[in-house]
C-alpha cells in the first residue's frame, strides 16, 4: 500500500505475546505479571524472525513481562529499542484474574454472558474495554505518528488490548468488537492506512502479509 492508495502507506502490526503456564491453564491473566513459558519464548523467536522481515521502524510494548520478553526477541533481530508503555498492558479484571475460565463461568456467569453479548461489563470489577482503548490506542496512533511514509509500528501486547485496540482504530461500535477473534500465542494483525483511515488487512495471522489482487486492493 502506497500513497496513491490515500494515507501515507503506514502500517501497524499488533502482536500477542507467546505462550504462559496461565495460558495453558486457561486461567485469567489480566494485569498479572506471568512470564513466557520455554515454549512462549521459543514462539516469540519464530514469530519475530518472519516479522523482521517487515522492516519494522520502531517497536512498542507493555511492560508486563510476557509481552516485553516477546518485544525483546524483535528488539535483537532488528537492533530497535523497545519502547514499553504500562498503557499497553492488558485489561485489569479485578477478581477474575487468577481463576480458570470454568470457575468464572461458575461464580461469575451473568457478568460473562453480559460481556460476550457486548454490554460494558466491569469484568470482576475491573475495566471497561473502551476504557482499555482509551489508555492503549492513542498510545499506538502517537507512535504511528512518527513513522515515516510507509513505515511499520509493531506494538506487543495482549490479546484483549490488541483486540479493543484494532475496534477503535477502525472506528467500529465497542459492542462490535467481539466479532474480531481472539489471537492465538505470538499470532498477530495488521492495520494498513488506506483512503478512508485504518483498515484490517491480517487477523490473527503467523505468516507474512501477502499483497491482496484482485479488485478489492
Amino acid at each position: 500500500m502506497n500513497g496513491t492508495k490515500g494515507g501515507r502507506g503506514r502500517r501497524i502490526v499488533l502482536w500477542r505475546h507467546g505462550q504462559t503456564s496461565w495460558n495453558l491453564e486457561r486461567r485469567f491473566q489480566g494485569s498479572t505479571d506471568i512470564e513466557l513459558t520455554g515454549t512462549g519464548l521459543a514462539q516469540a523467536r519464530r514469530a519475530a524472525r518472519l516479522l523482521a522481515a517487515l522492516k519494522p521502524d520502531a517497536i512498542i510494548a507493555s511492560d508486563l513481562r510476557r509481552a516485553s520478553a516477546t518485544a525483546a526477541e524483535l528488539s535483537a533481530i532488528t537492533g530497535h529499542r523497545v519502547s514499553h508503555d504500562s498503557a499497553l498492558r492488558e485489561t485489569y479484571a479485578g477478581k477474575w484474574q487468577g481463576l480458570t475460565h470454568d470457575e468464572i463461568l461458575a461464580r461469575y456467569g451473568e457478568q460473562y454472558a453480559a460481556w460476550k453479548r457486548g454490554e460494558p461489563v466491569r469484568r470482576g470489577g475491573g475495566e471497561l474495554e473502551t476504557e482499555v482503548a482509551d489508555r492503549a490506542a492513542p498510545v499506538v496512533l502517537a507512535h504511528a505518528e512518527k513513522l515515516p511514509d510507509d513505515g511499520t509500528l509493531v506494538v506487543v501486547s495482549h490479546g484483549g488490548t490488541i483486540r479493543t485496540t484494532i475496534g477503535r482504530l477502525l472506528g467500529l461500535e465497542s459492542h462490535h468488537w467481539e466479532g474480531l477473534g481472539g489471537l492465538s500465542n505470538c499470532c498477530w494483525s495488521v492495520l494498513g492506512e488506506g483512503a478512508r483511515g485504518w483498515r484490517l488487512l491480517e487477523h490473527n495471522a503467523g505468516t507474512l502479509p501477502e499483497p491482496v489482487l484482485g479488485d478489492d486492493d
